[in-house]
């Protein structure tokens, strides 16, 4: 799944379950991204996404490149704590029997922020020419491609399927979009939404300035995925405000990111901004 890549996004909505239900309109977007190693272990891997985009400008000219931080998906073989989405922005820990992951990985997927997403575990299945990773159902919330524009469902519960082709991959969504009550207990379910994101690997492109952008801000985004590993491990449930005083969690920490300098980074420091910066975002319990 590492290098670089072109890739499509497609969402439909298929079938409606409320009276009067109309679709949403169909989603569709690409981009070029390339897909950095962080850790290549026997039993964890972790892939960041980073878009590197030029845009054809009116007069034909290519715009200078832009750079953004993208999704980061964490792969961990044999997983027994996990902390998966109970809706309304809340994780909470669910510890599993070694009987229960056995032979499994799991995927645990994260914002552009590094916040949490979902966590899935699956099998993969191996043949001659196939190799496929299929996912239990799980909870999410809802995609950044509708949270701001959309309040008739809170969460997605549907199934995840990666399977590795000749030139690249290609990942398969199926879910429900769900009604909650103010207990997180579904009580409707407001459509059936399909998903396919294409990776087709790509060559000759220029990602200089995805991997300046990188190598500077790394060690930032190092302490964040270790300030969220602690707190995982410290607490049982996790709720995340999106927004606090006006700012997206998102932009406070890219702020963060682009104030990074490679010279003279003191990780003391940045897990002081970084704390400070959190704190207006979190409810964190061990309730």
């Amino acid at each position: 799944m590492a290098g670089p890549y072109r890739t499509s996004f497609d969402f439909i909505e298929t079938v409606g379950f409320t009276e009067g239900y109309e679709p949403g309109k169909p989603y569709q977007s690409w981009g070029t991204e390339y897909v950095y190693v962080v850790t290549d272990e026997p039993a964890f891997i972790s892939l960041q996404h980073v878009l590197v985009m030029r845009i054809e400008m009116e007069d034909g000219s290519i715009s200078e490149p832009m750079v953004v931080k993208h999704w980061r998906q964490d792969w961990r073989y044999e997983q027994r704590e996990l902390h998966t989405y109970s809706g309304y922005q809340t994780w909470e820990r669910d510890r599993r029997s070694r009987r229960d992951v056995r032979r499994q990985w799991t995927q645990s997927v994260y914002q552009v922020d590094d916040s949490p997403r979902y966590m899935a575990s699956g099998s993969w299945e191996h043949y001659a020419n196939y190799s496929s990773w299929t996912s239990e159902e799980t909870w999410r919330p809802l995609p950044r491609r509708e949270f701001s524009v959309r309040d008739d469902y809170h969460a997605l519960v549907g199934t995840n399927r990666h399977t590795i082709s000749p030139t690249g991959w290609v990942q398969e969504e199926h879910n429900l979009k769900v009604v909650l009550n103010d207990k997180g207990e579904r009580t409707a379910v407001l459509a059936r939404e399909n998903g396919l994101a294409r990776y087709e690997r790509i060559a000759n492109y220029d990602w200089k300035a995805g991997d300046e952008y990188w190598s500077r801000t790394g060690p930032f985004w190092a302490e964040v995925r270790n300030y969220w590993d602690q707190l995982f491990e410290e607490e049982k449930r996790v709720a995340l405000s999106k927004t606090a005083d006006g700012k997206p969690l998102f932009v406070a920490m890219f702020e963060l990111a682009d104030s990074t300098t490679v010279s003279g980074f003191d990780s003391e420091a940045a897990r002081a901004q970084l704390e400070a910066a959190m704190a207006p975002y979190l409810d964190a319990s061990e309730d």
